[in-house]
């Protein structure tokens, strides 16, 4: 039987015994005059379509193509191919990639115009074969290309807010989540969820302060209960242990390990008992060898902008993490360059953004550039501040993080211990026992016999994750306050503050004649950029309004919980009218996490309980407690 033409899905097609063909606009007109050389020799000997479909008429003039993308009524992206001919939008069609230029209404054929190769082309970088649903991946890439392109192409008719907020109560909060999720964690974890199963990965950008954490652990548990394990986190190293509470304490149904220090293990197969592995920045550059041999269900990068350099070798390696998709958390995203944006992006949707050269003549460093970059970004990061989601959180929102010692630190700390332990075997137990312990925990310089350094950040874990809660603070034009006891702490805060971030630093501490105090608190208070004020939680603890700061860090922690809740007390009190973040800082398996677990111990039992201020009173178990824990190595 020869070839025939025949009406398919709004457009003529030749169809023979085995296969169908759709051709272009060009072939059908050379038919229509009896040529039928562009054909395919298998459908050399179909008729006339103008003899085989007697009813048809057909027009030389074209119609140019239009090409939208826009939300059905369950929120899904759609591309739609279409033209306008006599005030009617009529359905081009796009099958296997390629666009059928040609269109029938009402009983005529006619041409469709248009930047059909470039289409075509811009279709496949996106992998889209026919028109309809797409995913976000694809949306992304389809505003992307035409982003880049002087030419726009498309008529993007997409609210992407709209898709954030119909994902809100897409996949319930998995049972074993021991936590309430405020409105807008759940939110961020429906959208979590949504993400992963559309596309390769996303960025969650909330302001320091909302639960980026939580919200992960949830999405975690949830890819969990799919069998979408092991998954990979990987974090600063001061951030290592509290990724390790938080699970441990929010969802104890994770299997959890932390692959860290000179003791982890070089074989990958240990880690596959695990239902996630936590590790540090450093610690994946030194194994990535041995981490590329697992593949990992989801890869999340905590304070992601640490990848920002793109030639550095922390980036090069968790880029070539073998994963299926991957969770980029950071506060601040964007710090200095777009060039950090497109390290992100490039992390979480590997090569689908092209070379950073290209990126980078076509993105200008500047304002211009990130409007430009704006559609590109906003469907594949969600970023909250505090001011958009303050209904949802109380006035004070504590945050307990506890820190692993680096091995020089741990070690240096176990000759302190040993001291201690002799000191307690020839005197009574009192905090002297133990005052050396909780001095170097605050800072090694401060105690006697200790190195000086040019960076205070080198030598400890800890005020390199307060240097990193600074960095987020100063981001968003806010203050704080920072307690310490020691007054060479003082020393070494009101040294390297100013000179690291810029900022104007105060102190107030028993040497503060008390005169001077509300004066300090009053410029303090009045100053409209950020600045810092260190205080000694005796001296400057009780009695002081200093709302002008929303954030307080508790830089070492105090035997008693009163003297902290008062200095907390001085920013969070009558007249604050934002948002009061608290932060406890003190390291795992020390003298600092007694300090803590008594604290919380108190505040549990007894309210009102409290022990003396000098910490005299100590209960003897407290001190042998203390001697015993050691941070391991």
């Amino acid at each position: 039987m020869p070839a025939r033409w025949e009406i398919c899905n709004n457009v003529l097609v030749i169809k023979s015994d085995l296969s169908v063909i759709y051709p272009n606009s060009t072939m059908v007109y050379y038919a229509t005059n009896g040529d039928y050389s562009l054909l395919p020799k298998d459908f050399a000997d179909a008729e006339n379509p103008k003899e085989a479909i007697v009813n048809l008429r057909f027009s030389t003039i074209a119609v140019p193509l239009r090409v939208e993308l826009i939300l059905d009524e369950k929120q899904n992206i759609v591309l739609r191919l279409f033209c306008i001919k006599r005030n009617e939008k009529v359905e081009v069609l796009l099958k296997d990639g390629h666009i059928i230029d040609h269109a029938i209404l009402d009983g005529v054929w006619f041409p469709i115009s248009g930047n059909i190769t470039e289409l075509e082309e811009l279709f496949a970088t996106a992998t889209i074969n026919d028109s309809g649903i797409i995913s976000i991946k694809q949306y992304v890439k389809l505003i992307e290309s035409d982003v880049f392109n002087e030419d726009s192409k498309i008529e993007n008719h997409v609210n992407i807010e709209e898709i954030k907020r119909t994902t809100e109560e897409a996949h319930p909060v998995p049972s074993e989540l021991k936590a309430t999720l405020f409105p807008y964690q759940t939110n961020g974890y429906n959208w979590l969820c949504y993400m992963l199963d559309q596309s390769e990965g996303c960025i969650l950008g909330d302001e320091m302060g909302l639960g980026k954490t939580m919200q992960v652990i949830a999405t975690i548990l949830y890819l969990k209960t799919k069998g979408d394990t092991p998954i990979l986190v990987v974090a600063p190293v001061s951030l290592l242990a509290n990724w390790q509470r938080e699970c441990a304490k929010f969802a104890p149904s994770l299997n959890v390990f932390l692959h860290y220090g000179n003791h982890r293990t070089g074989n990958y197969r240990d880690l596959l008992n695990y239902d996630v592995i936590v590790s540090a920045y450093s610690t994946v550059v030194s194994d990535i060898y041995m981490l590329n041999m697992i593949k990992w269900r989801l890869v999340v990068l905590d304070e992601a902008q640490n990848i920002k350099n793109p030639y550095s070798q922390r980036t090069k390696s968790c880029k070539s993490l073998n994963r299926d998709r991957s969770i980029a958390v950071s506060g601040t995203p964007f710090e200095n360059h777009m060039s950090d944006i497109w390290s992100l992006m490039d992390f979480i949707l590997p090569g689908v953004f092209g070379s950073l050269q290209t990126y980078k003549d076509k993105i200008p460093d500047d304002a211009f550039g990130g409007q430009l970059f704006e559609p590109i970004l906003t469907p594949l990061m969600l970023r909250r501040l505090v001011q958009d989601v303050a209904k949802d959180l109380p006035e004070k929102v504590v945050s307990s993080q506890p820190i692993i010692m680096s091995q020089a630190e741990s070690m240096r700390y176990a000759d302190y211990l040993n001291e201690a332990r002799d000191k307690a075997e020839s005197e009574s137990l009192n905090l002297g026992v133990l005052q050396k312990l909780r001095m170097f925990c605050t800072h090694p310089c401060i105690t006697e016999d200790a190195p000086t350094s040019t960076d205070p950040a080198e030598q400890s874990l800890k005020y390199q994750r307060l240097c990193e809660l600074m960095d987020e603070i100063i981001e968003r034009r806010e203050k704080v306050l920072v307690f310490t006891s020691y007054k060479k702490m003082f020393d070494v805060f009101t040294t390297d503050l100013p000179r690291r971030f810029g900022i104007k630093v105060w102190t107030i501490n028993g040497e503060t004649p008390v005169a001077e105090r509300q004066t300090i608190v009053d410029q303090f208070n009045s100053l409209p950029y950020p600045a810092a004020l260190i205080l000694n939680p005796v001296a400057g603890g009780t009695g002081l309004n200093i709302t002008g700061a929303n954030h307080v860090i508790h830089y070492n922690l105090e035997w008693n919980p009163s003297l902290e809740d008062q200095s907390s007390a001085r920013a969070y009190r009558r007249g604050q009218q934002k948002t009061v973040f608290v932060y406890r800082l003190y390291y795992k398996d020390t003298v600092e996490q007694i300090v803590n677990e008594r604290i919380e111990r108190k505040r549990d039992t007894a309210k009102a309980a409290v022990v003396g201020n000098e910490g005299i009173n100590l209960d003897r178990q407290d001190i042998i407690k203390a001697l015993e824990i050691f941070p391991s190595l």
